[in-house]
């Protein structure tokens, strides 16, 4: 970060209301979205293993594809924030408008692809014969719910650079309970099976995104901003995230790379890694929060021309990344005896996954910084570096990941190289931090 007196008490008191009043609410509504997949596997579980990994094979495949536009959520808060910041409300509901649009176009390109595609994309990724008419057909129903999924995710944003998370998370926990509810009565009242369960998601996500679209067209007429698509200010959103769509695709490819390494290894070492990966993908929540909450507070201190206020939340959130990264780490040290039984009963998977847990503790403090200055980055609308410094670290960890099967150290080691990712993240984002190349006052970029 760039140079800067200590903090007063008192900015630095107001600096930590504002990430808890964003950051909690998000963590809440980020744990929601995998509860979905969580609900729905425990109620199809029940109809056989063929059902259970039919739906494992499209889950992932749906996630892949709307977790690749979380661009939409993110590149829509840094602009709707930057407009608040400024003072111009009708403006940032504008600009959030654009992102909603943007999202709709592309969903039905994405149902465009599936639906004729998805039997060639189910076995492309590997189902069995058994499980692919399954997979197949939870794809082909679900894909309908993709221009809702990403419209959320858009719709998000905008209430994330509104400074209201609180929505989101409330959103969300109706959307799980909704979910949790069709897919029950879909799947065995009804009879339906696994289309039961497709449909269930579906109707929730469109529920969902119903609800997210009242709150913005209704703050969009209140104040007078046009609903209508705007070609000119859809382009400017697509433009704007494209550089994040490359930073997710690098950052999608990092965890192929060691998931298939992992494999390489044995049948032990990728059930051990399958354990970890969970861990620190719910470890990795947590600090998003306090990153959505760098992306709408940097975003709205900028729109405002604070620069100072701007390194001063900086600073504060990066506080609060390196806490919270040492406890995460403790605690995965402290429960790791309760938390592996959870998951496997094999001690040969336990005593895999033990050291690679530890390499995950002793990472957090670092994960911690990485995220904070994520999203300090990302609400500064500075996609362009963030795109560069992910593919440098791709191009850092794929020689280093694919020579562990090859010269030995098992999980461990492939972890080591995660360890390793994350330390070169954080060396191209302090860097950029400490530049204040990424302080562009205004309410654009």
């Amino acid at each position: 970060m760039t140079q800067a007196p200590a903090i007063p008490p008192a900015t630095r008191r107001r600096h930590d209301r504002e990430i808890v009043a964003l950051a909690v609410p998000a963590f809440g509504a980020l744990v929601a979205e995998p509860l979905f997949v969580m609900a729905d596997s425990a109620i199809v579980g029940h109809l056989g293993t063929a059902q259970l990994a039919g739906l494992g094979v499209a889950t992932a495949l749906l996630t892949t594809a709307v977790s690749v536009f979380v661009f939409l959520a993110y590149a829509t808060t840094a602009a709707v924030s930057r407009r608040v910041g400024a003072g111009d409300l009708p403006a940032a509901l504008r600009q959030g408008m654009d992102g909603i649009w943007l999202a709709l176009l592309i969903g039905v390109a994405v149902i465009a692809v599936v639906l004729p595609l998805a039997p060639d994309i189910v076995r492309l990724f590997g189902a069995s014969a058994t499980a692919a008419p399954y997979a197949t057909t939870y794809l082909r129903i679900s894909a309908l719910g993709i221009p809702a999924m990403l419209t959320v995710l858009a719709a998000t944003g905008v209430l994330r650079g509104l400074q209201n998370t609180r929505t989101p998370l409330y959103v969300a926990v109706g959307g799980f309970v909704a979910n949790a509810v069709l897919n029950a009565l879909l799947v065995y009242p009804a009879g339906l099976g696994i289309a039961g369960s497709a449909w269930g998601t579906v109707i929730a996500q469109w529920g969902m995104a119903a609800v997210y679209l009242f709150v913005v067209v209704r703050g969009a007429r209140r104040h007078k901003a046009s609903l209508r698509p705007d070609l000119a200010g859809i382009r400017a959103s697509a433009q704007a995230g494209v550089p994040l769509l490359v930073r997710t695709l690098s950052l999608r490819a990092i965890l192929m790379i060691v998931t298939a390494m992992a494999a390489r290894l044995g049948d032990a070492d990728i059930a051990a890694h399958q354990i970890v990966l969970s861990l620190w993908s719910l470890l990795a929540f947590a600090l998003d929060a306090i990153a959505i909450a760098g992306q709408a507070i940097i975003g709205r201190y900028l729109g405002a021309s604070d620069a100072r206020g701007a390194r001063e939340a900086c600073r504060r959130m990066v506080q609060w990344g390196i806490a919270s990264g040492v406890v995460l780490g403790v605690l995965v040290v402290v429960a790791r005896p309760l938390f592996l039984p959870l998951f496997t009963g094999d001690p040969v998977v336990r005593d895999v996954a033990l050291p690679a847990l530890l390499m995950v503790a002793l990472s957090e403090p670092i994960c911690g910084i990485v995220f904070v200055l994520d999203g300090v980055l990302m609400g500064a609308g500075d996609g362009p570096y963030l795109a560069w410094a992910m593919v440098a670290t791709l191009a850092v960890f794929t020689p280093v990941a694919l020579l562990v099967p090859v010269v030995g150290g098992g999980l461990t080691a492939l972890w080591g190289a995660m360890t390793l990712m994350m330390t070169v993240r954080l060396l191209t984002l302090w860097l950029r931090a400490r530049s204040g190349k990424w302080i562009v006052t205004g309410a654009s970029r």
